[in-house]
């Protein structure tokens, strides 16, 4: 491992987690022998290439994940990646659930991450569902033909924003529910915030 890569502020996050801290720590050592830069974004360890994001280590209840940012672009020769949701379009997990799982794969994590480098190098890029592509929910539609600043306010929006709000609205089954939930949200939309800001 260089040291020259590791970041103090990664040492601190290692120093406060409880859960999966050997199995962060192991990812930890397989990505910083890709030589990556370590760096601390959305509260977890994230590593880059020239700036770019490749890799990100986190933690949930039922196990921790190595994230790569374009995972969509990756071949996959393993069939390990997992679409976290089916809303994700980019990013890709590959989960464990116990340090010795690390330890078998780590020639296939670090064949990944250098894949994923390969992919930063070429340039290449997600090609994303445009917002156009979801569906308005004829709630939320009235009440942008209704109130104009309504309309202003969304379409300034960024698309991220747009499509987490038609994504929200759309969810329910009954008009009630897509309803209430746009009534909800029409404050945080005119002042220009997201659904979780």
């Amino acid at each position: 491992m260089t040291k020259s890569r590791m970041n103090p502020k990664v040492d601190g996050f290692l120093r406060k987690t409880k859960k999966w801290k050997e199995e962060f720590e192991k990812l930890r050592s397989i990505v910083l022998d890709c030589e990556l830069t370590e760096e601390i974004k959305w509260m977890h360890p994230c590593y880059t290439f020239q700036e770019k994001n490749i890799v990100l280590i986190h933690g949930f209840k039922d196990y921790c994940a190595l994230l790569f940012h374009k995972g969509a672009l990756l071949q996959d020769a393993h069939g390990i990646l997992i679409q976290q949701t089916e809303n994700v379009q980019a990013a890709r997990q590959i989960r464990f659930t116990h340090v010795r799982e690390i330890d078998e794969m780590e020639t296939i994590l670090k064949a990944y991450i250098y894949e994923a480098i390969e992919v930063e190098k070429a340039g290449l890029e997600v090609d994303f569902k445009k917002n156009t592509a979801y569906i308005i929910p004829e709630e939320f539609q009235n009440k942008l033909d209704e109130i104009p600043a309504l309309k202003t306010a969304f379409e300034a929006l960024t698309p991220g924003r747009q499509r987490a709000y038609l994504l929200h609205f759309s969810e329910p089954k009954q008009s009630k529910t897509r309803e209430s939930r746009v009534e909800k949200s029409m404050q945080q939309i005119l002042g220009g915030k997201g659904l979780n800001d």
